[in-house]
């Protein structure tokens, strides 16, 4: 695989395959800098979302041009990528820079991980759903409207996207559980779907069904478009995904990038690609308006497309 590899995680005293996926995965080249370059007027500040007994969490955040806190945007978090194990919150700059620019208010969520705070994956979900909350709780400081977040990640980030909004009992004790962690939408690039394959990453197999989302997708699934490699490994569990969806009457499409592995996102041409597709899905729920400004490369970068009909 491009970016992720399966091998024993000594560190962790686990006798069992994990997934670890490299840092510098999660670093955009200057290929993907120059293919979605910061636009004019977008302005980052990072703030401190959460406090832990391993280290304080930061979220940074790009404001549109001509933002103001009494604005109502729309919003997106992106949770990085890295096996539950590393990461770097560098990995989605430059689409929450391109959101931004579009006019949404623009979030990249740091999260607690193995390699460095020794937290295990139920852990990084608790503080994805952490900064869902964050979000919603300073909704008036950011300037967003609450009901229209989205919620979006690259594998394992993937993963915590989606877990924002379909596992349940996974919360930090600080969290105010009255503000809900269910985002509006999902965008998820080659998410991990299924967590009982990683049992002995996670701790137990009661947890690891409690965390997978392929067994506790419900009706109540928000609008979703997730992106994979056909020849990704990540795909096969997922391939039952939109019957199911059907059978629940979910808005729910998968993309597949033909010849592609894990992480094809991250590089062009598929990054300009996966961005566009984005773009025309946020618009369609009300979230932009207008024509995506994402520059395609020349070529026909046909993904096949599987929903739920």
């Amino acid at each position: 695989m491009n970016h992720s590899t399966y091998c024993l995680l000594a560190a962790m005293g686990i006798g069992a395959a994990v997934l670890v996926t490299s840092a510098r995965a999660a670093k955009p080249s200057p290929a993907a800098l120059k293919a979605l370059p910061m636009p004019k007027g977008v302005t980052e500040k990072a703030f401190v979302y959460k406090k832990t007994a391993e280290a304080e969490l930061k979220i940074n955040v790009s404001f549109p041009p001509g933002w103001k806190a009494s604005d109502k945007r729309p919003a997106i978090v992106f949770f990085f990528g890295g096996g539950w194990n590393g990461g770097s919150v560098a990995q989605f700059g430059p689409q929450a820079a391109y959101l931004a620019g579009r006019g949404m208010v623009a979030a990249r969520a740091d999260y607690r991980v193995w390699s460095r705070h020794k937290a295990r994956p139920n852990q990084c979900v608790e503080d994805a759903r952490s900064a869902v909350r964050w979000m919603r709780a300073n909704a008036a400081k950011l300037g967003i409207d609450p009901q229209k977040l989205c919620a979006s990640g690259g594998s394992a980030g993937g993963h915590l996207a989606i877990a924002t909004a379909v596992v349940k009992g996974v919360d930090a004790a600080t969290d105010d559980k009255s503000i809900s962690a269910r985002p509006n939408l999902l965008v998820l690039y080659n998410p991990v779907m299924d967590t009982t394959m990683y049992r002995g990453k996670i701790g137990t197999e009661e947890m690891a069904k409690r965390l997978s989302p392929m067994h506790n997708i419900t009706k109540d699934l928000p609008p979703a478009i997730l992106y994979y490699g056909a020849d990704d490994s990540f795909y096969k569990p997922v391939k039952p995904l939109p019957s199911k969806a059907a059978k629940l009457k979910l808005d729910l499409a998968i993309h597949l990038a033909p010849g592609q592995k894990h992480g094809f996102f991250n590089r062009p041409p598929w990054l300009e690609r996966t961005t566009y597709l984005t773009d025309e899905f946020l618009t369609r729920h009300g979230y932009l308006t207008g024509k995506p400004t994402v520059k395609l490369p020349d070529g026909k970068l046909v993904m096949e497309k599987q929903d739920a009909k």
